[in-house]
């Protein structure tokens, strides 16, 4: 019986790996809110029950309808108190969202950035809109419509516009601390590092010292503090970060290969070869001519 169960938590996690989104309904998929990497993808959650959410540094006992944003680079954790509890999941990476758009990541939204208000407390004629969408997610993510991605991409960014509009909920507690503001700053400088427009002007912050440096800490302590509050380490943030840019390069410009190399700080286009092959699985020219995303 584990087994089995181990095997079905394996194969969603890689389907929803190489799709980069999935939604379901929680009554009938419940166990499934609870297998997903958190560290790969982000989350909207539209619930009915009663809960306990422990985000960050922060805490809220939900008892009723509530949206809950999850960003993977925070971590949280989700008590369900109640024996009935209904709504709907959707889980997507960056990637899928964005697509084309090179836009500024979705870590500086309100909804899911270190310190923002993640959770809204919805009315019931807010519900039943809402409903409608992940309902509308749900039927063309069977669907064989050809641009049924761009569709579902569509349904996501009014869900966000729509909790936008809205005020946030109350009972969070906005208890924060030195660490959580020193990590919401440290994500917020990666960030304005990019996108790189021209390879007349290079990255400039490159490893975690010269983070470290620009933040006026000390290098452990820096490391320390974005181990605790993200789950993840300082050169993972800026690994990924690069690596995210790298791909919207290769497929978004005509720049050779050599230039994009040189604009994310890598002195060689061989180490950048190596860098990224070793990070996706394939060189920079096989990423660009199969349009991977």
């Amino acid at each position: 019986m584990i087994s089995n169960t181990l095997r079905t938590v394996s194969a969603y996690n890689n389907e929803l790996k190489l799709k980069g989104f999935n939604v379901f309904q929680i009554e009938a998929d419940g166990n499934a809110t609870k297998v997903y990497s958190r560290k790969d993808f982000y989350k909207i959650c539209l619930t009915t029950g009663k809960s306990l959410i422990h985000y960050a540094d922060r805490s809220y006992e939900a008892d009723g309808i509530i949206l809950f944003f999850g960003n993977p680079h925070v971590p949280y954790s989700w008590e369900t108190l109640s024996s009935h509890y209904v709504g709907y999941t959707c889980l997507f990476s960056e990637d899928f969202l964005k697509g084309a758009d090179r836009s500024e990541s979705l870590q500086h939204s309100p909804l899911f950035k270190i310190g923002g208000t993640p959770i809204m407390n919805i009315s019931p004629g807010q519900r039943e809109y809402l409903n409608a969408i992940f309902l509308k997610m749900i039927e063309e993510q069977s669907a064989d419509y050809a641009f049924k991605d761009d569709l579902i991409r569509n349904y996501i960014n009014i869900i966000i516009h729509e909790a936008l509009k809205m005020q946030p909920s109350e009972n969070f507690d906005m208890k924060k601390n030195a660490s959580g503001r020193l990590a919401a700053v440290f994500l917020e400088l990666l960030e304005r590092q990019f996108p790189i427009e021209t390879v007349k002007q290079p990255l400039q912050l490159k490893s975690a010292v010269d983070y470290a440096n620009a933040l006026g800490v000390h290098i452990n302590h820096l490391n320390r503090t974005i181990k605790e509050i993200t789950g993840k380490s300082t050169t993972t943030h800026i690994t990924e970060r690069i690596i995210s840019e790298a791909k919207a390069l290769l497929q978004h410009t005509n720049w050779p290969v050599s230039d994009i190399a040189y604009s994310l700080g890598f002195d060689y286009p061989t180490y950048f070869n190596n860098f990224f092959k070793r990070l996706t699985g394939v060189n920079p020219t096989g990423f660009r001519n199969q349009k991977v995303i």
